[in-house]
């Protein structure tokens, strides 16, 4: 039987699951010790944004084909659309309730509505519609780490975890103002300092990560050129990021981020040079037609890989062909 997902795309919603009051109808800051039962186990598609900070062990989630364990003090975002399914250990559940439409859970007949303990955590939850119009709505795609997966989470210092603590603090506070023509700018604004602050302490964690990152880098290479040399291209078309981010077992976000950090260049631009070292390599030793080539790259079309090649060299194919 096909698992339900259950739908977290409201504030209010997910306040009720906790049996918390709705301050404002866009943002909450949750303070969770327990879970409803059902929830362990259960597989959530999130229609908000949320970051949680996790502060024990004994959580875990799994994310795509792996299974995870979350760490003592880190931070987990997800995204409008993710998929995420929870579990604690020592804990299963059989039954799921039904969410109504008020986002009130119906639980099944003969199904207790115990709670059992988990793992202590804060979350920040908010809906897009609060990003209307601000500059955090502007920006909020730069902030590549609310589409890595959960085994890519933030892992946080004491120091780290204070910062963030308190910048939730600031928001509930802000929460239980009355609203006004300020509660927007207020809350998104420390929201995106919130944000700022992750980006730095996922740097920091990148820079401390080096020398296994190193290998993922040396490793992307060599899949690179193997890539090429063994006729993957026309069988499987150009290659992605997220083919490569797929072998290390990485989320494209994080794995595209990483190689940013470890070589100072894109992922996608690595990709592109392999495409024109390779491309010169067969118009010097080949007389293949251009459109040959191209398919032999992975282009569907040889315009395409003609365009790519006069914006990266300054000439056409048959151009830099005739000056070889």
């Amino acid at each position: 039987m096909k698992q339900k997902i259950y739908e977290v795309d409201s504030v209010d919603g997910y306040n009720k699951w906790y049996g918390v009051e709705t301050l404002h109808p866009l943002v909450t800051v949750l303070n969770i010790k327990e879970s409803p039962e059902w929830l362990n186990g259960a597989t959530l598609r999130y229609g908000v944004y949320g970051i949680f900070l996790k502060q024990g062990a004994g959580c875990s989630a799994r994310y795509g084909r792996e299974k995870y364990d979350y760490q003592e003090g880190t931070i987990v975002t997800h995204a409008p659309g993710e998929v995420f399914t929870v579990e604690w250990k020592g804990q299963s559940s059989e039954s799921h309730p039904s969410l109504l439409e008020d986002g009130r859970v119906a639980l099944d007949e003969g199904v207790a509505n115990k709670d059992l303990p988990m793992p202590p955590s804060r979350g920040l939850l908010f809906h897009p519609d609060l990003l209307y119009g601000t500059s955090l709505g502007k920006k909020i795609k730069d902030y590549s780490f609310f589409d890595y997966g959960d085994h890519e989470s933030l892992h946080l210092s004491q120091a780290e975890r204070t910062v963030i603590m308190a910048l939730m603090d600031q928001i509930e506070t802000e929460m239980q103002h009355a609203i006004d023509k300020h509660s927007q700018t207020l809350i998104t604004d420390t929201i995106a300092l919130m944000l700022d602050y992750c980006l730095r302490y996922y740097d920091r964690q990148f820079i401390t990560r080096h020398k296994a990152n190193s290998e993922v880098f040396l490793a992307f290479q060599q899949q690179l050129k193997d890539y090429f040399l063994n006729g993957h291209p026309e069988r499987n078309g150009l290659p992605t990021v997220a083919y490569f981010a797929d072998k290390a077992c990485l989320s494209p976000n994080y794995f595209g981020d990483l190689i940013s950090k470890e070589s100072g260049t894109t992922a996608q631009r690595h990709i592109q040079d392999a495409v024109i070292e390779r491309s010169k390599q067969l118009l010097i030793e080949t007389r293949l037609p251009v459109s040959e080539i191209a398919y032999q790259l992975g282009f569907e079309y040889p315009q395409h890989f003609s365009r790519l090649f006069k914006s990266r060299t300054g000439m056409t194919p048959n151009q830099y062909r005739m000056t070889a």
